[in-house]
């Protein structure tokens, strides 16, 4: 399969690309090359015959619709996104521009070139969104997301998003064009950009910086190894129903400080503070974030049920793997360290004011 990926050199989308070309898929690797993107992220798989990158900002439909129109892919995996939900605080117009409208750019992209492929029923378009669209759970466990959740967006990322999945359901019921949505939960692992809790808190610790956590730490999320998703997103791409949603999840709710906790915990075995001290110890409280959901969490039945997909990491091994994987590639973190807004607070809205 011939598929065409957008932001494929950020933290999601670059897992995606790898394990496409490494499954034997043509793969076309569709970046803006934003503050978030690295293509050493690709490096793995850039010398590929089966890999070609296009830098191309999707708020450009002439660009997009050029790409899409060079490179007829089989299939259109659609994850280039403004994705921090304290950047779009501070400055929500931009989330507007890349989701809403960059969505529809490539909709109707895609849509013509299906169109002129004689509408194939092979054809695919995957909108990559995320559980924040649903909004915030009570603390109950028993209470999910599914698939059939009304969607009550919070944020102005959220908003964006929401924006985009409500464009690609009816590009599907007005035109016909086989789409295809997912919404996950949040992602971590390898190649995570070190603006994100996970990145913010191992980079912060070994840097002996206090490690902050919003509010008490009592906010839940459900944690997806991201290799675990860009399996999952293969899996919804190739077998399932044109014209439906799947809610991926990894099953692992944790609290933020009990993440953060974990995350301590496994740096004092793999590279102890020279004190001697734990590094939960750098742990600090600070005020929240405007519109902070309080819980997440994902009801998976629908994916494993119909396309016998689960997640194969628990958090703890994929905790390990992750912070294992930043101690071993200093390179990769420290070259990004000086991007824009990275290691300074965002999401307080007074940026965007």
């Amino acid at each position: 399969m011939k598929i065409l990926v957008t932001g494929g050199a950020g933290f999601i989308g670059s897992a995606v690309v790898r394990l496409a070309v490494r499954r034997g898929h043509e793969v076309i690797n569709l970046d803006a090359l934003t503050y978030a993107a690295c293509l050493d992220n690709v490096a793995p798989v850039a010398d590929s015959p089966s890999y070609s990158f296009e830098q191309v900002d999707i708020r450009d439909a002439a660009a997009v619709e050029n790409c899409i129109a060079r490179h007829a892919p089989d299939a259109v995996l659609h994850l280039a996104a403004e994705s921090h939900v304290d950047r779009s605080i501070d400055a929500p117009g931009v989330f507007i521009e890349t989701n809403v409208k960059g969505t529809y750019n490539l909709l109707q992209s895609a849509r013509a070139l299906w169109e002129r492929r004689g509408r194939p029923e092979t054809f695919r378009f995957l909108h990559v969104s995320t559980d924040e669209v649903f909004g915030s759970l009570p603390a109950d466990p028993s209470v999910k997301f599914t698939e059939t959740t009304p969607y009550n967006p919070r944020s102005p990322y959220s908003a964006s998003k929401a924006s985009s999945d409500h464009l690609v359901r009816a590009w599907h019921e007005t035109y016909g064009l086989p789409v295809l949505l997912t919404n996950c939960s949040n992602n971590y692992g390898p190649y995570h950009f070190p603006e994100k809790l996970i990145p913010v808190i191992i980079l912060g610790a070994l840097a002996g910086k206090p490690l902050p956590i919003y509010g008490d730490g009592s906010n839940v999320r459900d944690w997806l190894y991201v290799e675990d998703h860009a399996d999952a997103l293969l899996t919804v791409l190739q077998n399932g129903q044109p014209g439906r949603s799947y809610n991926i999840g990894g099953e692992n709710e944790r609290t933020n400080l009990e993440l953060v906790r974990t995350l301590c915990g496994i740096l004092d075995r793999l590279r102890p503070r020279a004190d001697g001290r734990p590094y939960a110890g750098q742990i600090t409280f600070v005020s929240d974030r405007p519109g902070h959901d309080a819980r997440y969490a994902i009801d998976p039945s629908r994916i494993r049920e119909e396309l016998g997909w689960r997640p194969s990491v628990t958090v703890e091994e994929g905790l390990e793997r992750t912070v294992q994987w930043y101690l071993s590639n200093e390179d990769w973190w420290r070259a990004l360290q000086d991007r824009d807004g990275v290691g300074r607070r965002l999401g307080t809205g007074e940026a965007g004011a």
